[in-house]
C-alpha cells in the first residue's frame, strides 16, 4: 500500500491525468477519489494543487472533445453506441438529451457531477451543432468546478485522508485488496442495476415485416415514435405519432383501449420503446408492442420513411 501512496506523491499528475481521461471516455473507473487523495497529498508531493487542477481539466477536455468531435461527425450513431455500452440505464440518450436541449451548453457546468451524463452530453453538443468555442468554454468551466471541488476537499480534509491512507498502509496487501474489492463491487452494482432494468423491459416484440404487412392490409396499428426530437429529424415511419417525455404519463389517443399500438425508438434492445410500452399498458392500452430493431431495422428493410 505504501508503494501506491509513493506513486501518487511522485507521479500524481500522471495518475490523475490518465484516471480522468479514461473515466471521461466512459470507463467505470471513478476519478473523483483519485483527485481527492492527490489533493490531500499535494503539500508533500512534487506538484502543486494548481498544477493538479490544470492537468485534471486538460484530461477531461481532451476526452470530452473526442466525444464532441464524434457527435459532430457521426451524430445519433455515437449516442446509440454510448447507450449500448453504458452501465447506467439512466444515461440513455433520451433522458440526457432532454436535459441538454432544455439548458443547452450550460448543462455542461454540472455534467461531470451526474453519473453517465458527461460523455453523452459532449457527444450531443457536437451532434446538435453547438459551436466549438462555446462547448470548450462551458465544458472547461464544468471540468474546473468538478476537479477543483475534489482537490479542495482533499486539501481541506488532508489530515483525515492521511489517517485513512495510514490505516490502509498498515493493512498492507489487505488494503489493496479492500480498494480493489470496493471498485469491483461498484462495477458489479452498476451492471446488476442495468441487468434488472433490461429484464424489467422483457416483452413481446413485433417485427418490421409484420408491421409492414399490417399496414398494407389496412389493419395498421397506431405507431408511436418515442425518439428524441434530434433523432426524428432524420425521418420517421409514415404517420407515426410522437410523444414528448413530459407527455408520456398523460398520453391519450382516440382509439379503443384494446387497439394495437406499436412503439419504436433507436435505442439498443428497444429500451426506450419498451419503457414507454410498459407505461402505456399501465394506462389501459392492452395491445402494445415495441418494434424489434426500431427505426434502424425499418430503414434496413428498405421501407419508406417520411421527413419530420
Amino acid at each position: 500500500m505504501s508503494y501506491i501512496i509513493e506513486l501518487i506523491e511522485q507521479y500524481g499528475l500522471l495518475v490523475v491525468f490518465f484516471n480522468v481521461f479514461i473515466e471521461q471516455l466512459g470507463a467505470p473507473l471513478p476519478a473523483y477519489p483519485t483527485m481527492l487523495v492527490a489533493g490531500a497529498l499535494a503539500d508533500s508531493a512534487r506538484y502543486s494543487p494548481w498544477m493538479l487542477l490544470v492537468i485534471a481539466v486538460a484530461a477531461a477536455l481532451l476526452a470530452d472533445y473526442a466525444w464532441y468531435w464524434a457527435g459532430r461527425r457521426y451524430g445519433n450513431r455515437v449516442m446509440a453506441a454510448l447507450c449500448r455500452i453504458s452501465l447506467s440505464p439512466d444515461s440513455c440518450v433520451r433522458q440526457t438529451e432532454s436535459v441538454y436541449l432544455r439548458f443547452g451548453p450550460a448543462s455542461l457546468l454540472a455534467a461531470k457531477f451526474i453519473p453517465g451524463f458527461a460523455s453523452v452530453a459532449s457527444a450531443l453538443a457536437g451532434a446538435t451543432g453547438t459551436r466549438r468555442g462555446v462547448f470548450l468554454l462551458a465544458d472547461g468551466l464544468g471540468a474546473t468546478l468538478w476537479a477543483g471541488s475534489a482537490i479542495l476537499l482533499g486539501s481541506l480534509f488532508s489530515s483525515t485522508v492521511a489517517d485513512l491512507l495510514r490505516v490502509l498502509e498498515e493493512l498492507g496487501k489487505w488494503g489493496v485488496l479492500l480498494i480493489a474489492t470496493a471498485l469491483a463491487l461498484f462495477v458489479a452494482a452498476k451492471w446488476w442495476e442495468r441487468h434488472r432494468f433490461m429484464k424489467s423491459l422483457c416483452m413481446a416484440r413485433i417485427s418490421v415485416d409484420e408491421l409492414y404487412r399490417l399496414r398494407k392490409e389496412g389493419g395498421a396499428p397506431v405507431v408511436v415514435d418515442v425518439r428524441s426530437p434530434l433523432a426524428q429529424q432524420e425521418g420517421r415511419i409514415p404517420g407515426a405519432l410522437t410523444i414528448p417525455d413530459h407527455e408520456i404519463e398523460t398520453f391519450v389517443h382516440d382509439m379503443p383501449a384494446d387497439g394495437e399500438v406499436v412503439v419504436y425508438c433507436s435505442c439498443p434492445n428497444e429500451v426506450s420503446a419498451a419503457r414507454v410500452a410498459k407505461l402505456l399498458m399501465q394506462r389501459g392500452y392492452d395491445r402494445v408492442r415495441p418494434l424489434a430493431g426500431g427505426i434502424d431495422a425499418w430503414v434496413a428493410a428498405g421501407y419508406e420513411i417520411e421527413q419530420a
